[in-house]
């Protein structure tokens, strides 16, 4: 088809007031205009731009009704925060650096999605070789990884991408985030659409057959 708690809440104004020139906002949905913590300014992050969001948002939120939603290298959280916000009935949010984890639990924490939320920190390629399957499987997932890593390490990212399929339904939506410049076929999946917003592109990618992704689980 396409085609919460007192000390969070200080801990979020802190940050905020630091942050005052680069906010982050849910764009819509029952937290429409809430402002959330974007990652610290290290000059490797490349956040989403809020047109692209929108954009992308329009496609997707006729998926997001009761979805299980992967936020993968989720950074502060956006794409899942977004999602919850949309109508997603839970949001697992992937990420390994300390700094974003701590934003990204004040940002749960300001929006008091804490009972939708689930944070797994720590090497994501390692937690889905090793994870067993959820019987709670994810619809959609967003996969927003450093660009970089597409070229220098695409055959850890096709193996992720295998070993994830394990977790999610049958019809499940992946959407690849990468620099528009590259390409990287990841099976079991194959595109079928995609959008491209100045230097990056999304990439829609579903199973080739439902049987593609079953022979995995």
């Amino acid at each position: 088809m396409f085609f919460g708690p007192r000390d969070g809440a200080r801990g979020f104004a802190a940050v905020l007031v630091h942050d005052s020139l680069r906010l982050m906002r849910i764009i819509s949905g029952q937290f429409r205009s809430r402002v959330i913590l974007p990652p610290e300014d290290n000059g490797t992050t490349r956040p989403i731009t809020d047109r692209a969001k929108q954009s992308l948002f329009d496609i997707i939120t006729p998926l997001l009704d009761g979805a299980v939603v992967y936020d993968c290298f989720a950074g502060t959280g956006s794409m899942g925060l977004e999602s919850l916000s949309r109508g997603a009935r839970r949001a697992v949010f992937f990420e390994a650096d300390r700094s974003a984890l701590q934003r990204l639990r004040k940002n749960i924490a300001s929006l008091d999605v804490a009972e939708r939320s689930t944070v797994v920190s720590g090497d994501l390629f390692k937690y889905f070789r090793s994870a067993p399957p959820s019987d709670d499987q994810a619809a959609l997932v967003f996969l927003d990884l450093f660009y970089r890593f597409l070229r220098e390490q695409f055959d850890q990212l096709r193996r992720l991408v295998l070993d994830l399929s394990s977790h999610l339904s049958d019809d499940a939506t992946v959407l690849f985030r990468h620099d528009a410049g590259d390409h990287l076929e990841l099976p079991p999946f194959r595109e079928v659409d995609g959008r491209t917003y100045g230097d990056m592109k999304i990439d829609f990618l579903l199973p080739h057959d439902p049987s593609s992704i079953s022979d995995t689980h």
